[in-house]
């Protein structure tokens, strides 16, 4: 077990398994292996170059410094290993408050995606003061969907999505704060 790691950016949360924290630059080698794999990013743009992934890295420390929230770091506490992302956030003119998820091929499969959307949801709605979350969706994404459904999230329908993501297709899963007092406790 690694010892818990922080970050300057916004706070450390733990899971059974996991820390969510804010990037740091050491989780540079591993988010980059992550967009360079065609599987993991065919839903999320596509693979990425190093300079490609640097500059959204950036992007993702920038939402915490600019808002006091953006994508938490995944990390798994028996290895150390970087195993992806997960939201809160709300880039300018997205469709609503998102908690948005997305794993190293490492860590699909294993339940880190509704572990750690369960904690970022709590995180979202008792810290943050959100009344309603969404996570925007590939229609193709069964796998997204499927934890979007383990959550208790519903398929809103279609969203359009700001530039330049507005020719990519997504429904809006989501679920108020209401609901989630309900559906979270499914989940212990």
């Amino acid at each position: 077990m690694i010892e818990r790691p922080t970050s300057s950016l916004g706070p450390t949360l733990e899971t059974e398994r996991l820390f969510l924290r804010p990037p740091t630059l050491e989780d540079f080698p591993r988010w980059a292996d992550f967009m360079s794999d065609p599987e993991t990013t065919r839903f999320i743009g596509g693979v990425q170059s190093k300079h490609e992934v640097w500059r959204g890295m950036a992007a993702v420390a920038g939402m915490w410094a600019l808002h006091g929230e953006g994508m938490f770091s995944l990390i798994e506490k028996a290895t150390g290993n970087w195993m992806g992302r997960i939201g809160p956030l709300h880039p300018y003119d997205w469709p609503g408050r998102e908690v948005g998820w997305s794993l190293h091929r490492d860590a699909t499969g294993r339940g880190y995606a509704v572990e750690a959307a369960a904690a970022t949801m709590d995180y979202a709605f008792d810290l943050l003061g959100w009344t309603d979350v969404i996570h925007c969706i590939d229609p193709d994404n069964l796998g997204s969907e499927n934890v979007a459904r383990r959550l208790g999230s519903t398929n809103r329908g279609p969203g359009t999505m700001p530039p330049p993501f507005q020719h990519h297709p997504v429904n809006l899963w989501g679920q108020t704060r209401e609901a989630w007092r309900v559906n979270r406790q499914r989940l212990r």
